[in-house]
Protein backbone atom coordinates (compact mmCIF):
# COMPACT_ATOMS: atom_id res chain seq x y z
CA UNK A 1 0.00 0.00 0.00
CA UNK A 2 1.13 3.43 -0.95
CA UNK A 3 0.30 6.94 0.51
CA UNK A 4 0.57 10.58 -0.91
CA UNK A 5 1.98 13.18 1.43
CA UNK A 6 -0.73 15.93 1.26
CA UNK A 7 -0.47 17.70 4.25
CA UNK A 8 2.30 20.58 4.45
CA UNK A 9 3.52 20.13 8.19
CA UNK A 10 4.42 16.18 6.64
CA UNK A 11 6.91 18.01 3.91
CA UNK A 12 9.15 19.68 7.31
CA UNK A 13 11.13 16.66 8.23
CA UNK A 14 11.57 15.74 4.44
CA UNK A 15 13.26 18.98 3.96
CA UNK A 16 15.17 19.08 6.71
CA UNK A 17 16.77 15.34 5.85
CA UNK A 18 17.36 17.35 1.95
CA UNK A 19 18.83 20.19 3.69
CA UNK A 20 20.80 18.21 5.77
CA UNK A 21 22.27 15.89 2.54
CA UNK A 22 22.92 19.21 0.84
CA UNK A 23 24.68 20.82 3.52
CA UNK A 24 27.41 17.77 3.57
CA UNK A 25 27.66 17.77 0.26
CA UNK A 26 28.55 21.14 0.23
CA UNK A 27 30.87 21.15 3.28
CA UNK A 28 32.63 18.14 1.45
CA UNK A 29 33.06 20.30 -1.66
CA UNK A 30 34.47 22.98 0.63
CA UNK A 31 37.27 20.34 2.05
CA UNK A 32 37.95 19.27 -1.33
CA UNK A 33 38.89 22.96 -2.35
CA UNK A 34 42.64 22.31 -0.77
CA UNK A 35 43.12 19.04 -1.96
CA UNK A 36 45.53 18.82 -4.80
CA UNK A 37 44.10 18.45 -7.89
CA UNK A 38 47.54 17.24 -9.80
CA UNK A 39 46.99 14.18 -12.03
CA UNK A 40 47.91 10.95 -10.60
CA UNK A 41 47.89 7.21 -12.28
CA UNK A 42 45.28 7.05 -14.41
CA UNK A 43 44.96 11.00 -15.17
CA UNK A 44 43.13 11.51 -12.17
CA UNK A 45 43.93 13.11 -9.03
CA UNK A 46 43.42 13.00 -5.59
CA UNK A 47 40.46 15.55 -5.34
CA UNK A 48 38.62 13.39 -8.29
CA UNK A 49 36.55 11.22 -5.55
CA UNK A 50 35.57 13.96 -2.88
CA UNK A 51 34.42 16.16 -5.80
CA UNK A 52 32.37 13.63 -7.22
CA UNK A 53 30.88 12.15 -3.75
CA UNK A 54 30.46 15.91 -3.47
CA UNK A 55 28.15 16.59 -6.43
CA UNK A 56 26.74 14.04 -5.80
CA UNK A 57 24.97 14.45 -2.59
CA UNK A 58 24.52 18.01 -3.59
CA UNK A 59 22.50 17.11 -6.84
CA UNK A 60 20.54 14.12 -4.59
CA UNK A 61 20.04 16.81 -1.02
CA UNK A 62 18.41 19.29 -4.05
CA UNK A 63 16.54 16.80 -5.25
CA UNK A 64 14.83 15.61 -1.67
CA UNK A 65 14.41 19.06 -1.02
CA UNK A 66 12.20 19.80 -4.40
CA UNK A 67 10.16 16.77 -3.67
CA UNK A 68 9.64 17.61 -0.26
CA UNK A 69 8.27 20.91 -0.59
CA UNK A 70 6.24 20.28 -4.70
CA UNK A 71 4.20 17.69 -2.37
CA UNK A 72 6.50 15.37 -0.41
CA UNK A 73 7.87 11.90 -1.27
CA UNK A 74 5.06 10.21 -3.43
CA UNK A 75 3.92 6.66 -3.47
CA UNK A 76 5.86 6.62 0.32
CA UNK A 77 5.09 3.29 2.13
CA UNK A 78 3.73 3.54 5.48
CA UNK A 79 6.11 3.00 8.14
CA UNK A 80 7.07 -0.38 9.33
CA UNK A 81 8.09 -2.06 12.57
CA UNK A 82 7.48 -1.32 16.35
CA UNK A 83 5.88 1.75 17.34
CA UNK A 84 8.60 2.11 19.96
CA UNK A 85 12.29 2.18 19.23
CA UNK A 86 13.81 -1.45 20.56
CA UNK A 87 16.42 -0.19 23.49
CA UNK A 88 18.06 -2.96 24.03
CA UNK A 89 19.02 -3.37 20.49
CA UNK A 90 20.43 -0.29 20.14
CA UNK A 91 22.73 -1.25 23.73
CA UNK A 92 24.13 -3.98 22.01
CA UNK A 93 25.11 -2.11 18.70
CA UNK A 94 26.37 0.94 20.75
CA UNK A 95 28.24 -1.04 22.74
CA UNK A 96 29.93 -3.01 19.80
CA UNK A 97 30.56 0.00 17.88
CA UNK A 98 32.21 1.45 21.48
CA UNK A 99 34.17 -1.54 22.21
CA UNK A 100 35.77 -1.73 18.60
CA UNK A 101 36.60 1.91 18.97
CA UNK A 102 38.17 1.46 22.47
CA UNK A 103 39.99 -1.65 21.66
CA UNK A 104 41.15 -1.81 17.80
CA UNK A 105 44.50 -0.23 19.09
CA UNK A 106 44.56 -2.97 22.03
CA UNK A 107 44.04 -6.14 20.63
CA UNK A 108 43.91 -5.24 16.96
CA UNK A 109 41.55 -4.79 13.98
CA UNK A 110 40.11 -8.52 13.52
CA UNK A 111 39.28 -9.11 16.68
CA UNK A 112 37.82 -5.77 17.69
CA UNK A 113 35.38 -5.68 14.31
CA UNK A 114 35.08 -9.52 14.93
CA UNK A 115 33.77 -8.36 18.24
CA UNK A 116 32.04 -5.49 16.96
CA UNK A 117 30.08 -7.44 15.02
CA UNK A 118 29.30 -10.05 17.21
CA UNK A 119 27.45 -7.65 19.47
CA UNK A 120 25.60 -5.53 16.90
CA UNK A 121 24.66 -9.04 15.01
CA UNK A 122 23.32 -9.98 18.97
CA UNK A 123 21.82 -6.50 18.85
CA UNK A 124 19.84 -6.74 15.28
CA UNK A 125 18.66 -10.57 16.43
CA UNK A 126 17.03 -8.94 19.43
CA UNK A 127 15.45 -6.50 18.16
CA UNK A 128 13.98 -8.50 15.49
CA UNK A 129 12.57 -10.68 18.07
CA UNK A 130 14.60 -14.29 16.52
CA UNK A 131 14.79 -17.05 19.10
CA UNK A 132 17.57 -18.83 20.48
CA UNK A 133 19.80 -15.73 20.58
CA UNK A 134 21.56 -16.64 24.19
CA UNK A 135 22.13 -20.47 22.34
CA UNK A 136 25.96 -21.34 22.29
CA UNK A 137 25.70 -21.84 18.71
CA UNK A 138 24.71 -18.93 17.87
CA UNK A 139 27.04 -16.81 18.95
CA UNK A 140 29.76 -19.48 17.56
CA UNK A 141 28.06 -19.15 14.28
CA UNK A 142 28.22 -15.45 15.17
CA UNK A 143 31.94 -15.15 16.07
CA UNK A 144 32.84 -17.22 12.90
CA UNK A 145 31.14 -14.90 10.35
CA UNK A 146 32.81 -12.16 12.15
CA UNK A 147 36.48 -13.35 11.47
CA UNK A 148 35.63 -14.62 8.30
CA UNK A 149 34.36 -10.79 7.44
CA UNK A 150 37.30 -8.48 9.06
CA UNK A 151 40.47 -11.42 8.24
CA UNK A 152 40.00 -10.54 4.82
CA UNK A 153 39.70 -6.82 5.17
CA UNK A 154 42.25 -6.39 7.16
CA UNK A 155 44.37 -8.47 4.95
CA UNK A 156 43.17 -6.68 1.87
CA UNK A 157 43.87 -2.89 3.19
CA UNK A 158 47.35 -4.07 4.81
CA UNK A 159 48.85 -6.66 2.20
CA UNK A 160 47.54 -5.59 -0.90
CA UNK A 161 46.68 -1.46 -0.67
CA UNK A 162 49.29 -0.90 2.10
CA UNK A 163 47.24 0.74 4.62
CA UNK A 164 48.41 0.47 8.23
CA UNK A 165 45.57 -0.91 10.25
CA UNK A 166 46.29 -1.92 14.32
CA UNK A 167 47.11 -5.58 13.94
CA UNK A 168 47.68 -7.83 17.30
CA UNK A 169 51.31 -8.78 16.08
CA UNK A 170 53.94 -6.85 14.56
CA UNK A 171 53.59 -10.20 11.95
CA UNK A 172 51.02 -7.84 9.74
CA UNK A 173 48.64 -11.11 9.46
CA UNK A 174 46.72 -10.87 12.38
Amino acid sequence: MTTTTSDPSAAWPQTLVGAGVLLTGLALAFGAISISSEAGYGGVGPNFLPWLVSVGLTVCGAWIIWEARSGGFRELDPPSGAAQAYWPGFAWVSAGLLLNAALITTIGFILSCTLCYLLAVQGLRRASGQTGVNAPRTWATDLVVGLLISAPVFWMFTKFLAINLPGLTNTGWI
